[in-house]
């Protein structure tokens, strides 16, 4: 074992002394700065890839140890639910508290400081700390049929990854821009966490910063291609959900699809509404206690909800879109739309980490096919509603039109209905800004930011007061 260690280690010193050597044989300097500009964003996007697969498999196996669990002894889940919420909030809450939750806020949060002169608190939004947090408290609440999805932590966990290769970077390699390492870093964990590599690249731009493309264009597109690439290579050429079967749509399904995406656009800024008012009334609690029983009692409901109502209200609801889609049991019970929407205010307002993207879009495609089978559609058709009930469902709640669509477009390859798609997120947006001006990550990143700008100032005042205090 000895011999293999030392023969692999004696193999990466010579890679190492072969680059190295023909590096320093490059003649061009400004070539050579390019180079060492790209390499952190090459190595970043790579561990990346690594990462989100590792996360993904991890999510996986917790969600069929639920199914498992569930169907071996239903009843136990009045025990393990309120365990399993409480167990992850405790973890967030002691250890890392910017953890809990979705991730996207934080990272929003995080590119905003950086241009903010805030640079020093970074580490308190992203860090390995955040990282190790982040896949425990998930996989826990996950476990325990927490109603929570991946795909947002994976975005926290990338950009962390990204960061703290910044932070490592010697004195005298050349200067790299933070921020734009953070933005690249979130956009390659949703390329990898969906492979849709477009969706990545249109999430930076829309959700992430308002910089102008033309500032990162090289290094967002190298990360996500590389980090996209590592994935597919991992787990092979796969579509997040399929090819969901779409011929022979008339051009009057619109007036299908208008509606839907009221309803979908409507249900998920509402839900994002609700949360932010749990999340208000959370704050006034006095009772020490309260905190603690908080999650016990989350707990508690959705255990209620699976037992005495349907096992559809466990996890990030992927289940109920490919059976939704690729099966001929299509049309689905007039209630599971509101255990969909019910689930992630009661997990998410749990205060764990976990991420809203996929419950969202579980919602939206119960959105559509309980509306698809009030009006008898065909499979074809029944597919259009449930995509663009997914899509309206997650615009809803992010307020990005345009990586909502294409997310969509990518996961299941329908390039034929983009058209539709487009509506409904456009129609969803529209909605959705009545219900709030703001988007529901706007919220909690402004809830972030000024948590953070808060703790400056009691440190300031503490310094201030020790200045002034007299020597003994």
């Amino acid at each position: 074992m000895k011999s293999i260690i030392l023969t692999i280690f004696d193999f990466f010193l010579r890679i190492v002394s072969k680059v190295k050597a023909w590096f320093d044989a490059i003649d061009n300097q400004a070539y050579k700065e390019n180079i060492l500009h790209a390499i952190p964003f090459w190595v970043g996007a790579f561990i990346t890839g690594l990462t989100a697969v590792f996360y993904a498999k991890l999510f996986a196996l917790a969600e069929l140890g639920t199914a498992y669990l569930f169907g071996l002894v239903d009843w136990i889940f009045f025990i393990i639910t309120p365990l399993c919420f409480f167990a992850s909030w405790w973890v967030v809450n002691t250890f890392a508290p910017s953890a809990r939750g979705s991730g996207i806020p934080q990272v929003s949060a995080a590119i905003e400081l950086c241009t903010d002169n805030k640079k020093s608190k970074l580490s308190s939004l992203l860090s390995l700390r955040i990282i190790l947090i982040k896949i425990i408290s998930s996989m826990i609440m996950v476990l325990g049929g927490g109603v929570i999805g991946r795909e947002g932590p994976t975005i926290q966990i990338s950009a962390s990854i990204f960061k703290i290769i910044n932070d490592l970077l010697p004195e005298w390699h050349p200067r790299v821009s933070k921020r734009n390492m953070i933005v690249t870093g979130a956009a390659a964990g949703l390329a990898a966490a969906f492979n849709t590599p477009l969706g990545g690249i249109v999430f930076a731009i829309e959700e992430l910063t308002k910089v102008h493309f033309s500032h990162f264009k090289s290094a967002l597109l190298v990360g996500v291609i590389i980090s996209g690439l590592t994935a597919l290579n991992i787990l092979g050429p796969y579509l997040y959900l399929g090819y969901p079967q779409l011929g022979d749509l008339s051009l009057y399904m619109i007036f299908f699809v208008i509606p839907v995406a009221v309803i979908s656009g409507s249900a998920g800024s509402g839900m994002g509404r609700t949360i932010l008012w749990i999340f208000n009334k959370k704050r006034t609690f006095t009772w020490k206690y309260a905190s603690i029983l908080y999650p016990l009692f989350m707990g508690l409901i959705i255990a209620s909800l699976g037992y005495f109502i349907s096992y559809d209200v466990f996890g990030s609801g992927k289940d109920i879109m490919v059976t939704s889609l690729f099966t001929d049991d299509k049309h689905l019970e007039w209630y599971v739309p509101i255990l969909r929407l019910i689930g992630p205010i009661v997990s998410f307002s749990n205060g764990a980490s976990g991420g809203i993207f996929a419950p969202s879009l579980s919602a939206g495609a119960s959105i559509g096919a309980v509306v698809s089978g009030w009006m008898q559609l065909s499979a074809s058709q029944t597919n259009l509603m449930i995509l663009c009930g997914m899509t309206g469902c997650l615009t809803g709640i992010t307020r990005s039109p345009f990586t909502s669509s294409i997310l969509v477009i990518e996961m299941t390859n329908s390039h034929n209905i983009i058209f539709h798609l487009m509506l409904s997120a456009l129609v969803a947006n529209i909605i959705s800004g009545f219900v709030s001006k703001k988007s529901f990550y706007d919220h909690l990143r402004d809830h972030y930011i000024n948590e953070i700008r808060q703790k400056e100032q009691i440190e300031s005042s503490k310094g201030i007061q020790l200045n002034v205090n007299p020597l003994p």
